[in-house]
């Protein structure tokens, strides 16, 4: 199962990949201090099928489709192949051929687009795993129904994303060659404030 962490504000914070088999009840998330608690509880039913959120354990989940990042550019292209077509500036074979072509690159984007179950309460974005059938696609209601819960987020998605970074070796030696004369003026200044 893969697993996209959003934070509070939707931004993406990482993307785990757990067995659902293993059910680990502690997961590192790279790039982040703290660590992932999943909810297996009733998460996954007898059929494999995965019927609550894993990250926060709420049942209001919607299915969405992943289209790959070319999808837009194609859109486009084939628009304004479209339009050059019908005002006659394009009226050959080849602008025909290239409609088809952009035509059958549209359904093959629309077949193999993979379902991916997302979380209205924490929007955790849950992706290579079987959908049960009873997960329906964005509804509004269900969306202010969840808002106006209240929420009890886990910590890795409530709190500030802090991220953990080493500093850099020469650093430390920087701050701790800096010029005598300076720290004394700095001193100077806090104790006269005193």
């Amino acid at each position: 199962m893969r697993i996209e962490l959003r934070d509070s504000s939707r931004r993406r914070l990482a993307r785990l990949e757990l067995d659902e088999s293993a059910r680990p009840a502690r997961v590192p998330v790279p790039g982040l201090a703290h660590d992932l608690f999943p909810r297996w509880e009733g998460a996954i039913d007898d059929a494999g099928s995965l019927r609550r959120c894993v990250v926060c354990g709420c049942d209001h989940l919607y299915t969405r489709r992943n289209f790959p990042q070319v999808t837009p550019f194609i859109a486009v292209l084939a628009f304004s192949v479209a339009v050059v077509a019908i005002l006659g500036y394009a009226a050959s074979p080849l602008t025909t051929a290239a409609l088809i072509v952009l035509l059958v690159a549209d359904l093959m984007i629309l077949r193999f687009s993979k379902r991916q179950l997302a979380c209205y309460r924490c929007g955790a974005i849950h992706g290579s795993t079987r959908i049960a059938r009873f997960h329906r696609v964005w509804d509004r209601a269900v969306a202010e129904k969840v808002a106006a819960e209240p929420m009890e987020l886990p910590a890795i998605l409530s709190q500030p994303a802090v991220q953990v970074e080493t500093a850099p070796a020469g650093a430390a030696t920087v701050e701790a060659q800096e010029d005598p004369g300076v720290q004394q003026a700095s001193r100077a200044q806090k104790d006269s404030k005193e």
